[in-house]
């Protein structure tokens, strides 16, 4: 990671608890810059985790904010299998 743009990608944050997490995992690794990708989150947990990170986008921040299931049709979990299964899928 050392020198790289690395990019956190979520489903959608709400106490900010995990990502603070990765975040100072990765900032041990030097990179380049660090940047937060999530389509949904509370405006205080994006408040909070922006000044520790090069760039936060988040598509919505709305008010108010139960959890990030609330926003989603379907948010049931993915098994380990799946993930790695989408992630040797060709494009």
């Amino acid at each position: 990671m050392v020198g790289r743009t690395v990019i956190l990608v979520d489903d959608g944050i709400a106490t900010g608890a995990s990502m603070r997490a990765a975040i100072q995992a990765l900032c041990q690794m030097n990179p380049a810059q660090i940047v937060i990708a999530v389509p949904v989150a509370p405006v205080a947990t994006c408040e909070r985790l922006q000044s520790e990170v090069d760039e936060l986008v988040c598509l919505e921040m709305p008010e108010p904010f139960f959890g990030v299931g609330q926003f989603y049709d379907d948010f049931s979990q993915v098994s380990d299998d799946e993930v790695r299964d989408l992630l040797r899928a060709p494009f």
